[in-house]
């Protein structure tokens, strides 16, 4: 059949085998599925309870929720309607949530906790116009909760319920859902996008994954972020069951017990994956340690674009054999691909997955297109180290004089709600929509992301500098947890570098310093100050005189989404973080 609308997936996936497993979530130590009628009859109960509640096509139900089965019935049921979801990171500012639920227009709040309701219920305090209806996932006192809204969506299935007619009146170009972007500057915008907008994006994207029908994805991403959920609806188009992981910190272990063929992840997780496994080779002795650096240098050398002869390849056997074969074990033993999005995906951790058998398929998009622009492809010819990918099908892209970044597609958004004046800002009369990323293509194929238009500064000396593929180079390291360049009208380049304290203090341990010293104790150390000053010496090798970084001032706290120096997609907030270190900047200049 054809999928026109996003809930058509329900309709496609119960005419192949409605008791297939859909959903899947761990409770009580046991992983329990919601088969595809369960979902179907889930999703046609959250769209008739809303209705119940005078929920109409075109008004707004806010989702805050970490991911769940219930977070996909309700996307589904609100569609249904001819409503619009609203997700929202539950991460974000209490202020962000006051601005977003009067911004929308936010009739139904949907909140997974105790926590997350108290802030709603901060946020709602003297809106004129706030949420009429909130009701929680868990169950919590004083609070209605979801089970309430199925029931009465229950009793309207069981009379006439019109909800068919309600479906077919929502066409592939009416409003879906309102993403507010985090944005690392100003309040967050909501981008409109429609069904047609994610469904293009999905139906060129189906080739990506070939695999037959019944694999299982394992998803941790928020999927109030675009990623997660246009794989969310990519999974279910091509018959795959998505399981939840419990949480970040046990992806390891829902690994192991789920076996998935495919997740997505971000780059910065396979960063920890890759940094734990290189550390438990620091672990072993005598012949297994050097076993387990021998493969790891082979994997390093991994090319996908050549073949690099007869001796490597019967080498790479082995080391599959002896010790990639472990990796995989770790991760399930079924894992096939890994797809990266949401940030640059350092070259060695591409080099040695796909070594190990894993391949690991980049990708590159924004909110504002739903979200996919270019992708590596499954097959190593497809597949370009330190590159995006080739533009995905259906998707035109062009780059601008200043090598900005210029794309046009049916999954380029509708615009930015209530705010024409910044849609015009960023979509031309020609309908090519300004990413702000600067790009090249290499070999006339293969997309390169080379920074931010808008990061890009000119120190004093009218040079231009591009802090991403510094901070890039100098994240390879195991020893940096977070960096950011600064030099905006300054002689030169200098660097705001939080320093991987897990790894830092076993080098502290292996060098005799003092055990017990606090982290900005440790930071401040005169060797800690050389080791790091060394390390910006190392990447400095790879870049051109003008772009090198000078200074460097060594960070105590690591930044995060709570104290606002990072976005709900842990994107550096440069502003705040630059007004947060004026002093440090200062004192790095003068």
């Amino acid at each position: 059949m054809e999928i026109r609308r996003t809930f058509d997936l329900l309709t496609h996936l119960s005419t192949l085998n409605p008791q297939a497993s859909c959903l899947v979530e761990k409770k009580a130590d046991a992983w329990q599925a919601l088969s595809v009628q369960q979902v179907q009859q889930g999703s046609n109960q959250v769209s008739l309870g809303l209705r119940h509640l005078g929920i109409a096509a075109g008004d707004k139900v806010a989702i805050i929720s970490a991911n769940r089965p219930e977070w996909v019935l309700a996307d589904f049921g609100i569609a249904q309607l001819g409503a619009v979801s609203v997700p929202m990171y539950p991460t974000i500012t209490v202020e962000d949530y006051r601005h977003i639920f009067q911004d929308a227009g936010v009739r139904v709040v949907l909140v997974e906790n105790q926590k997350l309701l108290s802030r709603v219920q901060e946020a709602v305090v003297g809106l004129a116009e706030g949420p009429e209806y909130i009701f929680t996932f868990d169950h919590l006192p004083d609070a209605r909760h979801f089970g309430e809204l199925l029931a009465l969506g229950q009793s309207g299935l069981n009379e006439e319920t019109g909800l068919e007619a309600l479906k077919a009146a929502v066409q592939p170009d009416d409003l879906l859902t309102l993403i507010y972007t985090s944005g690392t500057t100003g309040r967050p915008k909501g981008v409109m996008l429609s069904h047609r907008n994610i469904l293009y994006n999905c139906e060129n994207l189906t080739g990506y994954l070939p695999l037959p029908a019944g694999q299982k994805a394992l998803s941790f991403l928020p999927l109030s972020h675009i990623f997660e959920r246009t794989a969310t609806y990519l999974y279910l188009m091509l018959g795959f069951s998505v399981w939840y992981a419990e949480s970040v910190e046990r992806i390891a272990d829902n690994l192991r017990e789920v076996q998935p063929q495919v997740f997505t992840t971000v780059p910065r997780l396979l960063e920890k994956i890759y940094d734990k496994i290189v550390a438990k080779g620091h672990e072993l002795t005598g012949l297994k340690k050097k076993l387990f650096f021998w493969a790891l240098d082979l994997g390093l050398r991994y090319d996908t674009q050549q073949d690099q002869g007869l001796l490597y390849n019967t080498q790479l056997a082995l080391a599959n054999k002896l010790v990639f074969s472990k990796w995989r074990e770790a991760m399930g033993g079924q894992v096939h691909y890994i797809v990266s999005g949401g940030g640059a995906l350092q070259p060695r951790l591409a080099r040695v997955f796909w070594a190990a058998g894993i391949r690991v398929m980049e990708g590159y998009g924004m909110t504002e297109t739903s979200p996919v622009i270019a992708a590596s492809q499954p097959e190593a010819s497809g597949n370009l180290i330190g590159a995006v990918g080739p533009v995905i099908p259906g998707v035109e892209v062009k780059l601008a004089t200043d090598g900005e970044i210029l794309t046009r597609s049916p999954s380029v958004m509708q615009g930015y709600y209530n705010r024409p004046d910044l849609t015009a800002e960023v979509i031309d009369r020609e309908g090519w929509l300004h990413t702000g990323d600067i790009g090249e293509f290499i070999q006339g194929r293969f997309l390169k992301i080379t920074d931010r238009k808008k990061e890009m500064f000119k120190t004093s000396n009218g040079k231009y500098v591009a802090p991403q593929p510094l901070e890039s180079k100098l994240a390879e390291s195991p020893l940096v947890e977070q960096c950011m360049v600064v030099g905006e009208g300054e002689k030169f380049a200098a660097a705001l570098l939080v320093p991987a304290f897990t790894e830092l203090r076993a080098w502290a341990k292996s060098h005799n310093l003092p055990t017990d010293l606090s982290d900005a104790a440790l930071a401040a150390h005169a060797q800690v100050q050389q080791l790091y000053e060394q390390l910006v010496q190392q990447t400095n090798a790879a870049f051109a005189q003008w772009e090198q970084i000078k200074k460097v001032a060594l960070l105590p706290v690591v930044w995060s989404v709570e104290s606002g120096e990072l976005t709900p997609t842990l994107k550096v907030k440069r502003k705040i973080i630059s007004q947060n270190n004026q002093q440090r900047i200062e004192a790095l200049f003068q």
